[in-house]
């Protein structure tokens, strides 16, 4: 782990209860200064509701600095999920565009 001059910078690291967490992990951290938040226990449908909308995103390649940071990411996030992204239910479409007219190969 290496965050530079920036370590001073990161406070929290909010992270599930997962068994791929190890203790080391946790030290790691704590030796940078570094406080480890679990989620909550007994919670479980938030926790599917939001790992179902966090799902897509690319937060494991994403180092989050503050409040700030994090609400620009999930715009952009959410900007691509209503106005880009292709949804299955919807046949291909994004929600907040039209269908594409079919092309006539006839």
């Amino acid at each position: 782990m290496d965050l530079g001059e920036q370590t001073h910078r990161v406070k929290f690291m909010i992270r599930a209860r997962g068994s791929n967490f190890t203790a080391a992990f946790d030290a790691v951290l704590a030796y940078a200064g570094i406080r480890t938040v679990l989620c909550n226990v007994a919670t479980p449908r938030m926790n599917a509701i939001t790992e179902r909308w966090i799902g897509g995103m690319p937060l494991d390649r994403a180092l989050i600095w503050n409040q700030p940071h994090l609400r620009r990411i999930l715009r952009d996030y959410e900007t691509h999920h209503n106005q880009q992204r292709p949804h299955r239910s919807l046949n291909g479409a994004a929600p907040l565009k039209p269908l594409p007219e079919p092309v006539d190969l006839g």
